[in-house]
């Protein structure tokens, strides 16, 4: 595998990791048609076990079965596939070595009480990890939630041990509980803010919802106003969430969310490029489409990040 000029100073970025950790960043960013350019594009499944069998798959009854997913992703030639356990071990096998692995390493459930202390269980381990050749950890934290602070400690501990394996690390950093409104969910000084603190933690690639104009915080309101900060376009708050993560020295991805017109979504991928982001992580969105619907669709959001739509 060569690496190109542009993924090897991506890696610099992360000075302290060893070379099985780069090794399987390496892969990440190589594989795919958007290897070697800095962008990418992944797709996770695992709103199964955040919502159920039916809201998940019944839109798409083939996305019942493991293998479509894993097929789905090697298809569209996208960088990784991220799911919960079982899921990997229901196609390890079947597709070893065909694409890199992100294995969600915690879920919640729609069953479950949130309230102000939404939480996640660890569903699976680092040596799980490393047995079904995966390339990543990926990891949930709620950093408003009353249980924010053990799920950051156990974020910790996991890619303290995945990183001395050679595994990369991957969070998911959703702002949600506590005293957050629904809007703060996704308000832009409260995405940098955990996007900011996915980076403190030490997470390889960062995960999180592309942010609106909404300020949340009254503190943080007097600051952005003061100083002037664009948050006006799509492109300009991605462009600030990449300022909040070391300057752009961390990979960041932007989720897709729940599905919407094709418009909206290739919108969405312009502005995660214009804004200097690495790209989407895009899970109903295509899996709830039929195949070729979705193969499209991801043709086409390829072509946005390689700047030819």
């Amino acid at each position: 595998m060569k690496i190109t000029r542009k993924v090897k100073q991506i890696l610099s970025c992360y000075e302290s990791d060893n070379p099985g950790t780069k090794a399987n960043l390496a892969r990440i960013l190589m594989h795919g048609r958007l290897g070697g350019s800095g962008k990418m594009v992944i797709l996770p499944v695992d709103q199964g076990f955040e919502h159920g069998p039916a809201r998940s798959f019944a839109p798409n009854p083939a996305g019942y079965n493991p293998h479509y997913h894993f097929q789905l992703a090697i298809d569209a030639g996208l960088n990784a596939f991220a799911t919960p356990l079982g899921m990997v071990e229901a196609g390890a096998d079947t597709f070893a070595g065909q694409i890199p692995i992100i294995l969600k390493v915690n879920s919640s459930n729609s069953l479950a009480r949130g309230g102000e202390g939404p939480d996640q269980a660890i569903t699976a381990s680092v040596m799980d990890a490393l047995r079904l050749g995966c390339s990543a950890i990926g990891f949930t934290i709620y950093p408003s939630s009353d249980e924010a602070f053990n799920m950051i400690e156990e974020i910790r501990d996991m890619a303290e041990e995945a990183k001395a394996y050679g595994l990369a690390v991957v969070v998911w950093s959703y702002p949600r509980g506590g005293d957050l409104t629904k809007n703060g969910e996704t308000a832009i000084d409260v995405a940098a803010y955990a996007a900011h603190m996915a980076a403190l933690i030490g997470a390889h690639i960062i995960k999180i919802k592309l942010p609106s104009d909404h300020l949340e915080q009254s503190e943080a309101r007097k600051v952005y106003e003061a100083e002037g900060i664009d948050i006006s376009t799509q492109a300009a708050r991605v462009k600030h969430v990449m300022q909040s993560t070391f300057n752009g020295r961390r990979i960041v991805v932007f989720s897709g969310g729940a599905k919407k017109g094709e418009g909206s979504i290739f919108d969405d991928a312009r502005a995660i490029r214009d804004g200097g982001g690495n790209g989407s992580i895009i899970g109903r969105n295509t899996f709830q489409r039929p195949r070729e619907e979705a193969l499209a669709m991801l043709d086409s959001i390829i072509r946005i990040y390689q700047g030819k739509e």
